[in-house]
């Protein structure tokens, strides 16, 4: 039987977690992967950034753009 800490990290995607946010109920996740940034919503993978900072922008930009 898997534990908590099991499950918790299955769901996680690849690469060293860098920043999250939650967005009008949507989560926003940054994960650094082999020296890009890659951004995701809910759990589905968005794009590649080369920053950080740009990362979160195009994300946030996105949630906004959903949700109007």
């Amino acid at each position: 039987m898997k534990n908590f800490k099991e499950l918790r990290e299955a769901k996680m995607p690849p690469g060293e977690h860098q920043f999250d946010k939650k967005i009008k109920g949507i989560t926003l996740m940054i994960h650094k992967d082999k020296n890009k940034f890659v951004v995701y919503i809910d759990g589905e993978k968005l794009d590649a950034f080369k920053d950080l900072k740009s990362a979160q922008r195009a994300g946030e930009e996105f949630i906004k753009a959903l949700k109007g």
